[in-house]
């Protein structure tokens, strides 16, 4: 395998058949395309998660991993009543996972790392990855970036649990990766009932330990949560170098998995 990660896209057949091993990793990003409120773009999983992608691939230059397109479109039903937002039908998304990896184990590649920037794809991505197992003996790692708990010092616990989406964390990304986009003059903190009604519930909030089936708009009228006046491009930045680390951290756990584990029976 190269010296440093490639783009599945950028090679022939014949060079892709010449990187595909035992020992490659492709990693498929998916995103979505849906509103994120008044102050940030329909684009904003995919620029954060494509950007937190393109800045762990320096950390991967000792791993054999090859970046397939990103899926921008995924599902996001929850935020369907807001102009802009596009999404599949969970069934649709699921197929086309399952047939992108079923392509991907056709070329050779038994390892695969599903690259996810956007909490509704997480439920479509269990049942692609375990169908991937079973039918293909593939190792589908799930890779979920706002799953990599940041450090404290960047982002709150409390803003991490309530402003789960357009909040302080997300703002901040978009200010570092793709600030032209964000509509700085709109940016203000979203509040929502689960800090204030519902501020004594030990386990019920929308993504709490008894999480809730809710739609942008139960969030706040405006679809997005959280202390977005607080963020700042440098928070930003230092968030994006945090993913993007769990990231590589990840790919190359991957690589090192042995293989022999996933056993037939």
């Amino acid at each position: 395998m190269g010296a440093q990660p490639l783009y599945w896209q950028n090679l022939t057949t014949v060079e892709l058949a010449d990187k595909a091993d035992r020992e490659a990793v492709a990693i498929l990003p998916v995103a979505a395309v849906e509103q994120h409120g008044p102050h940030l773009p329909l684009s904003t999983d995919l620029s954060i998660g494509e950007g937190i992608l393109h800045a762990s691939l320096p950390l991967l230059q000792d791993v054999p991993a090859l970046v397939l397109p990103t899926l921008p479109v995924g599902l996001s039903l929850e935020h369907g009543a807001f102009p802009g937002t596009l999404s599949l039908r969970p069934d649709t998304a699921i197929d086309v996972l399952v047939d992108i990896g079923q392509s991907v184990a056709a070329a050779g590649i038994k390892r695969l790392v599903i690259f996810n920037s956007h909490g509704g794809n997480r439920q479509i991505i269990d049942l692609a990855a375990l169908q991937l197992r079973q039918r293909f003996g593939m190792l589908v790692i799930k890779a979920n970036y706002f799953q990599f708990a940041p450090p404290e010092h960047l982002v709150a616990t409390d803003e991490i649990r309530h402003g789960i989406h357009g909040g302080e964390l997300e703002t901040a990304m978009m200010l570092h990766l793709a600030p032209d986009s964000v509509r700085s003059e709109l940016i203000r903190d979203f509040t929502t009932p689960a800090e204030t009604d519902l501020a004594d519930f030990v386990y019920l909030a929308p993504e709490g330990t008894a999480a809730y089936a809710w739609m942008g708009q139960d969030l706040n009228p405006a679809g997005v949560v959280g202390r977005a006046g607080k963020a700042t491009a440098d928070q930003g930045a230092q968030l994006v170098a945090h993913f993007a680390a769990s990231l590589a951290d990840t790919v190359r756990e991957a690589a090192a998995f042995n293989l022999k584990w996933l056993r037939s029976r």
